[in-house]
Parts: structure tokens; sequence; C-alpha cells
């Protein structure tokens, strides 16, 4: 049974540095196509046994693993924070691009945000985890969000915590109202983004027209063909 119950943990600490690096690959390649990364920071974390089974008991499920691992869903969890809330869609879109990578269950705190002005976007999967003597397929919950909205989570899961989940209801208003605050000042910031990515579109295209017109090859052309030899050579 310890054995049993280590290689199920196990499974699920796979599971988390599986997305991991999966993300690490999408990011990386993003950023090298388009000279920008949408991801600020991945956290990732597996529940503990213990509040794994305190889950258990409060939602009243059986105690075998089968049971745990088909009903509780996030025990593994990887957390992305992007820059913006386009990003998180692009983000979302490219991970259920992952031809191993099944979704389960999508849930747009975005869209619909909580009563509580909670925003992410949610999504439960399921991966393979080739372990030495079979094929665990495990689920994992993401969530992605901005950092506006991590940092309204954040602190709103601060408060509710120190007032063991029972606060006035004038304090709840105001928490809503700042969730409000956060979406708007998103909002803005991505109108922004997109302002300064059009201009330096113009510039970039301004450029390599004049590159064009006076017959010479615009740099990053040159510096790219100039990789793709030395990889060449090298093989």
């Amino acid at each position: 049974m310890r054995v049993e119950l280590t290689r199920f943990m196990m499974a699920y600490k796979f599971a988390c540095d599986e997305i991991n690096t999966k993300i690490n690959i999408l990011s990386d390649e993003f950023n090298y196509i388009h000279d920008y990364n949408p991801i600020e920071h991945v956290k990732s974390r597996v529940k503990s046994p213990e509040s794994i089974f305190k889950k258990v008991l409060r939602k009243g499920y059986d105690f075998s693993l089968d049971s745990i691992r088909e009903n509780i869903r996030d025990i593994a969890g990887v957390r992305i924070t992007c820059s913006f809330i386009s990003d998180i869609y692009v983000l979302s879109d490219m991970l259920k691009n992952q031809g191993d990578i099944k979704i389960v269950e999508v849930k747009d705190y975005i869209k619909n945000p909580k009563p509580n002005g909670y925003q992410s976007l949610h999504m439960i999967v399921e991966i393979p985890i080739f372990m030495t003597d079979r094929t665990e397929n495990t689920y994992v919950e993401i969530q992605i969000r901005t950092i506006a909205m991590d940092f309204w989570a954040s602190l709103e899961h601060k408060i509710y915590y120190k007032y063991n989940k029972e606060i006035p209801e004038r304090l709840a208003n105001e928490l809503r109202n700042a969730a409000v605050v956060a979406a708007e000042l998103d909002r803005k910031m991505e109108q922004l983004q997109k302002e300064v990515s059009a201009i330096k579109e113009e510039n970039e295209e301004e450029t390599g027209l004049a590159f064009l017109e006076n017959g010479q090859i615009p740099t990053i052309l040159m510096k790219t063909l100039s990789e793709y030899q030395k990889k060449i050579e090298q093989e």
C-alpha cells in the first residue's frame, strides 16, 4: 500500500513536470518567432496527502485510490501568469493543440467572473504519464490569469483566510469593486500594448522597404540565414 500510494503521488509530480516542460517549449518558440514572451511566470504544486484526504471527506468520496484519482482532479495544479488577457487565450489554444493533452473541462471566469469578482481561465486536462510498468492518465488543473488577476486573487485569499472566510458585506463589496478596477487595468494595458505593437510593425515595415529599395538584405534576415548556415555546417 505504501508503494502504491507513493507511485500515486509521483504520477502527479511527473504530470506537473510534463506540463511545465510543454509550457517552456511553447514559451521559447513563441518568443523566438514573435520576439515576445506571453508568460510572466509559472507555478506548480501537488496537493499534500492530508489536503487530499480532507477534500475526500468533505466531498464524501470513497477512500480508494481509483475513486480519488477520478474525483479529485486538482491534485496536480499549474498556474500560469500572463501579461495580457489575449495571451491567456493564445496560450490555452496552444495547449489544446498538443496531441497528447486531452481537454476534460474548461471554465472561463474571465468572460463570466465569479460573484466575488474572481477572474481566471481554468482547464482540467488529462495527460499520459509513462511509468516503468504502466501508463497513468493523470489529471492536471491549469489556471491561466493576468498579473492583475493574480494579484487580486492572492490578496483576496489572504483576506478571506484571515477572517475565516467570513467578512462583512461592506468588505465583500470593496473586493468586488477592486476586481472591477483590476479588470479595467487589464483592458487598458492591453489597448496600450496593441497600439505600441502597431507602431512597431509600421516602423519595421518601413525599415524593410528601405533596405529592399537600396538593394540591401534586412539585418534580421541576414542573422536568420547565418544561424541556419551554422546549423547545417554543424550537422
